[in-house]
């Protein structure tokens, strides 16, 4: 790898992560001083984040959690900060010991972050360690996204996707990268498809977890609270049913982030109500970190839940990473007509699991097509090795 001549708008700053003691202390004093509402008037989760699991969450963040087991985690991997756009963007860039080993661009979602993608770095950078070959190796380069954890806060309107894209287009090449190939879920997903269609030189190929890939036809059905057609096959009536549940039940967070994210002080304020807006994100993934929190065994810890909340806490970026909900004016789940080498791999508690037949539609150039027995829309932060599998898979061609 080589390095472009650093300039004043080019230099690649080795980054460490320093949370300042008053601040960890402020955050337990919070905690602590936390004022609950009544309980919940019903026995499910149709009114929301249930008490019991906030309250369970609260004594476990006040009493067991320590952030810095994360700091030091995060401090073991190579960070840096580039100026792109005006913007500083904060990576991790871990490089594999494998000769030959393929660059990756990995882009994390809302509510997650690089914490995220930590437990799938040893797997892909290192692959012979976790039971794989070395030919499968990655170096990976793990952004954080504009207004998330620690890279900036834009002072402008204008950071969407496709601009975050061109970020990332102009990233890769600043790390010395001229063929590399692209992956993301959620917000990761939005931006790795605009990355694809930009067609930067050197970008061969992209893998979604999340992909989008609903026909115009369905979204419009949808949208229009009809009935579904009578001649979807299983398949697509499982994607139905996912979607009309989720925008029935599910896009309050989003609605408000699109329409009215300078709102949200509350966030910047309360970490248990942090925490609270953060796990409220979809039906599936919020009934396994109910379950981590009232006892359970989950492929999420309530340490992994914490360091997450955590990050968004000490960088106080709940109302800036709300903003790209309304910046972006994309159709989150329509085809967008990539072209490249793409993977798709179909996890069945995301919010929609995409039918083989509507994913062979919107990406003409698949190369890869799997549905996994178990994972969320967490898919690295969940199930790593599953995931790793996967993303391995996909590329194995474009090497």
């Amino acid at each position: 790898m080589t390095v472009t001549e650093p300039t004043p708008d080019t230099a690649i700053r080795p980054f460490t992560v320093e949370i300042p003691q008053v601040d960890v202390d402020d955050l337990k004093r919070r905690i602590r001083n936390t004022r609950f509402p009544e309980k919940e008037t019903v026995d499910d989760t149709s009114q929301g984040v249930r008490l019991e699991v906030m309250q369970a969450l609260a004594t476990y963040w006040l009493e067991q959690h320590d952030w810095r087991n994360v700091e030091a985690r995060l401090n073991a991997l190579p960070q840096f900060v580039t100026r792109i756009d005006g913007v500083d963007i904060h990576f991790i860039h871990v490089l594999s010991k494998h000769e030959g080993a393929l660059p990756m661009i990995v882009t994390h979602g809302w509510p997650g972050s690089i914490i995220e993608q930590l437990k799938i770095i040893g797997p892909l950078t290192d692959p012979t360690a976790y039971g794989a070959d070395a030919s499968d190796a990655f170096d990976l380069v793990i952004p954080s996204l504009p207004g998330h954890g620690f890279s900036g806060k834009p002072d402008k309107p204008g950071w969407d996707p496709i601009r975050i894209a061109r970020a990332w287009a102009e990233l890769m090449p600043r790390l010395g990268y001229d063929r590399y190939v692209a992956q993301g879920g959620d917000w990761g997903n939005a931006v790795t498809e605009q990355l694809a269609l930009l067609r930067p030189p050197g970008l061969i190929g992209i893998h979604t977890n999340m992909p989008a890939t609903v026909p115009d036809s369905i979204q419009a059905a949808l949208d229009a609270h009809e009935e579904p057609p009578a001649d979807l096959t299983a398949e697509e009536r499982g994607a139905w049913d996912q979607l009309a549940f989720f925008y029935a039940h599910g896009l309050g967070y989003a609605q408000e982030m699109a329409g009215r994210p300078q709102t949200l002080y509350a966030l910047a304020d309360s970490p248990v109500g942090l925490a609270a807006w953060m796990l409220d994100h979809d039906a599936a993934s919020y009934d396994l970190i109910a379950r981590v929190f009232l006892g359970g065994s989950e492929g999420l810890s309530r340490d992994d839940i914490l360091d997450n909340v955590d990050l968004y806490w000490f960088t106080n970026t709940a109302v800036s990473s709300a903003r790209l909900y309304w910046e972006s004016k994309l159709a989150f789940f329509a085809p967008k007509g990539v072209q490249l080498p793409t993977g798709v791999s179909v996890f069945p508690d995301e919010i929609y699991a995409a039918p083989k037949s509507w994913a062979t539609e919107a990406y003409p150039n698949l190369i890869h097509f799997n549905r996994l027995d178990r994972g969320t829309h967490f898919a690295a932060w969940e199930q790593p090795e599953l995931f790793s599998e996967e993303v391995r898979t996909t590329f194995r061609s474009l090497r």
